[in-house]
């Protein structure tokens, strides 16, 4: 019945056929600009690089000589999740950068024919490009969700590029093949929405629906966040991205098995599927109310080899960790720099 079921769902889902082949676009500047349209609170306006296969829209605060730290958004959040912690981190004198994901907001792709690929190592990449763009040797790197997953690859792949990380949920790490474990009824009532977004009618829905999909997630990811309508309509624009529901869907299809990667990450999946450890120093951070899936520390503490804290904070804090414990998080990002 699996293999039957693989099947059936492979048929609907992205494929690499489905998807067109990269083209870098040529003559790519690497200048950081300015946005003459997008302003966002409170960093005013975004700027644009180019970085590999992306323009990227991304905010900056603090001083240009500063010490840098990127902060890295999740899924379906954006860069709105760091609204208090950047300003904070920019008043002790970082250079800090809050880039759009490929998908979301500003961000665009600089070709109409690159595969729209939302796998774990081509967003991590992203990362790495971003940097290069900007050529920032090292940097802080802290996340949630996605962005704590894509700080992660980064720290095992690239670690002469992170000087500190600070990873929300810990180590997230994972491949397809770990992918196909099934787990324990409880656990997979949890992941709901990528086996709607395995089926067709799943990738309808969510284009059609993506704000009200998007609130539904907020909400049960963090059950006692009393966020209002501006606070999510703020962040929920980010998801009008052209190209938001084709990268959102392929990661959650690439994950199951069900839609291929690119032959130029597979070398990094398959370094990332003996799950290594991550040598640089970390702070791990968990909200006591955290609603969406999450492994539990003890799980993963071993896998930080280098110098390591964990952290819980509590007071009913959920998924969305930097937004709605903004001090915490600000602080764990000093205290990293400094492990």
């Amino acid at each position: 019945m699996k293999h039957t079921y693989l099947a059936l769902a492979a048929a609907s889902a992205l494929s690499l056929a489905s998807l067109v082949s990269v083209a870098h676009a040529e003559g790519q500047s690497t200048q950081a600009t300015l946005s003459p349209t997008a302003s966002q609170e409170p960093w005013g306006p975004l700027r644009h690089v180019h970085a590999g296969v992306l323009d990227v829209a991304y905010a900056e605060m603090g001083p240009a000589n500063g010490p840098v730290v990127i902060l890295l958004h999740g899924w379906p959040y954006d860069i709105h999740s760091y609204v208090d912690v950047a300003p904070a981190l920019a008043a002790k004198g970082y250079r800090v950068l809050v880039p759009y994901a490929r998908g979301y907001g500003d961000t665009r792709f600089l070709s109409d024919s690159t595969v729209r690929n939302g796998e774990p190592a081509a967003v991590a990449k992203d990362v790495i490009d971003f940097m290069d763009a900007l050529q920032i040797k090292r940097a802080v790197l802290g996340g949630f969700d996605w962005g704590a997953r894509s700080a992660d690859i980064v720290a095992t792949l690239w670690p002469e590029r992170v000087k500190a990380l600070v990873s929300v949920s810990g180590y997230l790490i994972g491949s397809q093949e770990s992918g196909d474990t099934p787990l324990p009824p409880k656990a997979e009532l949890q992941w709901w929405y990528q086996f709607y977004f395995a089926t067709e009618r799943g990738r309808v829905g969510y284009d059609k629906n993506r704000h009200d999909f998007a609130k539904l997630i907020w909400q049960s990811a963090s059950p006692k966040w009393n966020f209002d309508d501006a606070t999510f309509e703020r962040s929920a624009a980010a998801l009008n991205n052209p190209d938001q529901v084709a990268i959102a869907i392929h990661n959650y299809r690439w994950r199951l098995d069900l839609a291929k990667g690119e032959a130029q990450y597979e070398p990094l999946e398959k370094k990332l599927a003996q799950l290594p450890p991550i040598t640089v120093p970390t702070i791990a951070m968990e909200g006591d109310a955290n609603g969406a899936p999450h492994p539990q520390p003890e799980a993963y503490a071993k896998k930080f080899t280098g110098k390591y804290q964990f952290r819980l904070v509590t007071g009913g804090i959920g998924h969305n960790l930097p937004e709605e414990a903004p001090q915490a998080f600000t602080q764990a990002v000093i205290d990293a720099d400094h492990l």
